[in-house]
């Protein structure tokens, strides 16, 4: 979120009453006019909404989508007397605000049922207008049974296609967290899903190390993935699409196409804020294309305010501009935008885009940077990958994998991705509150969490990170992640892997080039390698990996590092080249 200058409002105050207007009425909006109606009984409030919708459940729209939520009521609770019985808020819906005349601070809005038009005044304007979903130039793309994923209409008209049409085959276009969510909800009633993603990996926000476990759980769910695929065109006639044309996302051909058959397709490829108002308004935009305000939500015009998915944040670590459309972040830049219209001193702090989907049997998350945007911004980081149960296996605990980076010159933790069947809720949001407050990793250690078999271990997977890294850091237990370690090998330089499980391990597979040497036999086979060469230990998950790490440094061999996260991860990793 970037300062915009000339922005602070330094005048006499005004007569009562203050006149808001609000456009957009879903998260956002709707909290910065409560949070004003809070702090002042005498404002006139108004929001205007195009839509029939507010307020709703966004993020919860797949669901209903796919059937999971039964009613579209139990995403849209508010309607528009809700907010005025309860905060005295003027929602009009079905009305569009067309334009903004900033001198004479008026907006001109259409009545959508009556096709009337009228102006109305205000002394703050807040925009909360939101995204819209990218759809692509496509062939096709407009045939009846292609739908994008934005508001509880398209929801409904989705689940109303699906039950109608005996769908049978569907077409996910992109795999960020809607694509995946609706290819999740599909496959659960029993329909063959093709996903089809331009880049790599499913989930290409996190480290492609990560996001390869999402790969490999879609297909584990019989879900068809098309990576590095691109839609050349949509096919169809009049009454429903029937299939689409995929290509190699580098291949611009559309003649080199195959045909997907379809019965529906989900167009997922990304969102755009909505800036036509904001541009007719004369805000500027910031780099991110989103609109740049202040930490208050202040445009550079007076008087006009930009909040939500519309509006510009910046990175809590690097303090650069940073737009991730969160509904969390929504209602925050919300609330604050509508304290200090009202005289408060509340300021956004930034944001770390935390988030959370879940993967049919996996949830996912992340917060602050992953390794390669930590690495783009000029850190030299230290990645570990822990493998630890959630909570104890006598208890149905199940692997959780961490992925941590921190920056070695301070120490500090600079970002979490983490990936299993549960715990990654609990434990991304402690990493993330860690971040927040500008942790070293070695304070992990020393945070007091809530312990119990049926809930965690008795040193948590936190602690864990926490007491890994800070080894690290430190040199006292030096860590090599896969990539780094390859890169070592195709250096040319010497290296000397040694693989530290039991004969019953290793026969399940093993890092190829490794020599075997079983723990207990470390220390009468150390002759065997050469104590100045770089070498690496490795176990399943890395804790064993660790004790061999010990055994050789104590017996004077001079680099020796464990592999981050083990075979395990090793081989996940090995998978996604």
């Amino acid at each position: 979120m970037t300062s915009t200058t000339g922005t602070a409002q330094h005048e006499p105050p005004r007569p009562e009453p203050l006149k808001i207007v609000v456009v957009g009425s879903v998260a956002a909006g709707t909290s910065a006019a409560a949070k004003a109606r809070r702090n002042t009984e005498t404002a006139r409030i108004t929001v205007y909404e195009r839509d029939h919708d507010i307020s709703y459940s966004g993020c919860g729209l797949p669901y209903f989508a796919g059937g999971e939520v039964k009613s579209i009521d139990e995403l849209t609770p508010r309607n528009a007397a809700w907010f005025k019985d309860r905060y005295d808020v003027d929602v009009r819906t079905g009305h569009e605000v067309t334009a903004v005349d900033a001198a004479t601070r008026t907006v001109t809005v259409r009545d959508l049922a009556t096709e009337t038009t009228f102006e109305d005044t205000y002394d703050e304007l807040i925009l909360a207008t939101g995204v819209r979903s990218v759809v692509p130039p496509l062939p096709g793309v407009d045939l009846p049974g292609v739908f994008t994923v934005r508001s509880p209409s398209d929801a409904r008209a989705i689940r109303d296609w699906v039950e109608t049409r005996q769908v049978r085959r569907a077409v996910v276009v992109g795999a960020g967290y809607i694509g995946l969510e609706m290819t999740e909800q599909l496959a659960e009633r029993g329909i063959e899903v093709t996903l089809v993603e331009a880049l790599e990996h499913a989930m290409p926000r996190m480290d492609a190390d990560m996001s390869a476990r999402v790969d490999a759980e879609l297909r584990r769910n019989d879900v068809d993935l098309r990576l590095a695929a691109r839609v050349a065109a949509v096919e169809g006639d009049d009454t429903r699409v029937t299939g689409v044309r995929v290509g190699s996302a580098d291949d611009g051909d559309p003649a080199a196409a195959y045909l997907v058959p379809a019965d529906l397709v989900i167009v997922a490829v990304g969102v755009r804020p909505n800036l036509e108002l904001a541009q007719r308004a004369g805000v500027s935009i910031g780099p991110t294309g989103a609109i740049a305000v202040d930490r208050q939500g202040r445009t550079d015009v007076p008087h006009v305010w930009a909040v939500g998915d519309v509006a510009q944040s910046f990175n809590l670590i690097t303090g650069e501009p940073a737009w991730v459309p969160l509904g969390s972040t929504a209602n925050k830049m919300g609330r604050i935008a509508g304290d200090a219209i009202t005289g408060g001193t509340l300021e956004h702090r930034g944001i770390l885009g935390t988030s959370i989907v879940r993967v049919f049997g996996l949830a996912v998350a992340q917060t602050g940077l992953t390794e390669d945007q930590a690495r783009a911004a000029g850190y030299d980081v230290e990645v570990l990958h822990n493998i630890k149960p959630d909570r104890p296996e006598y208890l149905g605990g199940k692997p959780l994998l961490i992925k941590a980076v921190a920056d070695r010159a301070s120490g500090r933790l600079l970002g979490a991705q983490a990936i299993g069947a549960s715990g990654a809720d609990k434990r991304i949001d402690v990493l993330a509150t860690a971040i927040t407050y500008g942790a070293d990793v070695a304070d992990l250690f020393h945070l007091d969490l809530a312990y119990s078999p049926t809930y965690a271990t008795t040193k948590d997977p936190v602690h864990y990170t926490g007491m890994a890294l800070d080894n690290a850091i430190r040199g006292r237990a030096p860590l090599i992640t896969p990539a780094e370690l390859e890169r070592e090998r195709s250096a040319g330089e010497k290296v000397q892997v040694v693989d530290v499980r039991s004969a019953a391990d290793r026969a399940k597979g093993f890092v190829d080039g490794s020599v075997h040497i079983p723990l207990a036999e470390l220390r009468s086979r150390s002759g065997e390698l050469d104590p100045a060469a770089l070498t690496v230990t490795y176990c399943n998950k890395g804790v064993t990996g660790n004790a061999g790490q010990n055994v050789l440094r104590n017996l004077g061999f001079e680099h020796v590092h464990n592999l981050s996260g083990g075979n395990k991860n090793y081989q996940a990793w090995a998978a996604a080249q």
